[in-house]
């Protein structure tokens, strides 16, 4: 047991990610990409301009005194996605309250399909990076057992050895997959709640125009 504990503690994690085999090549590389897929989002996403908590009241005043004008201006000088979708119901007044939601949401999927980007490739490495490592040990695995019965005596070394090598690649597989399905939630998860807040602001001003 000591003589394994010296052994184990000579071999380096790099060393031992090397051992996973020519798959562990795609996974680094899923890796990075997820890596990059979640930043990239994230940084997009918090860069966002955001509107003061009084502007909806400003365009209720302005809408309310016949200043659509001012009003269309002032979501002009906004620049966000909340002012956006104002400005398009602005810009349908005098038609049916029907189609102005309607013009209102269709500009609104259009924000979100900016806020997604490329978020659905993280989704997809969450499903393929584990599948990918299965792959990588069940092959292992065969190796294994073809080595086995070309041997003339069957040993703990060649079994064991032989598989904790390709484990490696279901673990990096695993972990890879794990991380980054809890990266597209998180973002997907923030941009559900801006689009909670755009309908939120969608309904008051469809209101607004309803009393008026």
């Amino acid at each position: 047991m000591i003589f394994l504990a010296q052994i184990a503690t000579e071999i380096s994690y790099f060393e031992l990610l090397l051992k996973g085999g020519w798959l562990m090549y795609p996974l680094f590389l899923l890796s990075i990409i997820a890596v990059f897929i979640f930043c990239e989002r994230l940084i997009y996403i918090r860069g966002q301009r955001k509107i003061d908590a009084n502007f909806f009241d400003r365009i209720k005043e302005l809408v309310s005194d016949g200043k659509v004008d001012t009003a269309l201006s002032l979501c002009n000088a906004a620049k966000s996605s909340e002012a956006k979708i104002l400005r398009k119901g602005l810009q349908n007044l005098g038609k049916p309250l029907r189609d102005i939601h309607e013009q209102m949401e269709m500009e609104g999927k259009l924000e979100v399909y900016k806020y997604e980007g490329n978020m659905y490739f993280l989704g997809v490495i969450a499903g393929v990076a584990p599948m990918m490592g299965f792959i990588g040990t069940i092959s292992g695995v065969i190796k294994i057992f073809y080595n086995i019965s070309l041997a003339d005596n069957i040993s703990i070394s060649l079994i064991s050895g032989g598989l904790y090598e390709k484990l490696i690649t279901s673990g990096i597989g695993l972990a890879i997959g794990i991380i980054s399905y809890v990266g597209y939630h998180y973002l997907n998860n923030k941009v559900n709640k801006l689009v909670q807040k755009w309908e939120y602001q969608s309904v008051r001003f469809i209101d607004l125009i309803n009393n008026k």
